[in-house]
């Protein structure tokens, strides 16, 4: 069973026209962009996005992820994407959900694991970096 996460964020997006193909279903390779979405979010919600990333000198790059597709989502619907914090002090790994908004479908399941790469240095971190464990620590608290 998936981990449902000590906190989430959940993302609308409405279907654009340029993400779909002929047949009016999104092409796969979008889906990953609608993650990065809920994802910034999530990371808003912690208080450390990518900005606050870079200016404490980490940046974090996406190691590995992981779509199931259960249906395809079409031109014009409107998509709950949910990004849920799993893991954080030694990777930041989320899971994320795709449901149709309307009704709850679940559309599409994923994960991302990232790991913190100090930018001075280029050396990956064994352990997430203080600056970002301590801003998870004070949002679950």
């Amino acid at each position: 069973m998936r981990s449902a996460g000590v906190l989430h964020a959940d993302t609308e997006i409405l279907v654009p026209f340029f993400d779909v193909d002929t047949m009016h279903v999104v092409w796969h390779g979008h889906y990953v962009k609608y993650l990065e979405v809920a994802r910034c979010a999530l990371l808003d919600k912690i208080g450390h996005n990518y900005n606050q990333m870079v200016d404490s000198g980490y940046a974090w790059p996406v190691i590995d992820l992981q779509l199931r597709y259960v249906r395809g989502a079409v031109f014009g619907q409107r998509l709950n994407v949910r990004a849920s914090l799993v893991e954080w002090e030694n990777r930041l790994k989320i899971h994320y959900l795709i449901t149709d908004a309307q009704t709850g479908e679940r559309l599409t399941r994923a994960s991302s694991v990232q790991v913190a790469v100090e930018v001075s240095s280029r050396e990956m971190q064994l352990a997430s970096p203080k600056v970002f464990t301590d801003a998870v620590e004070r949002i679950l608290r």
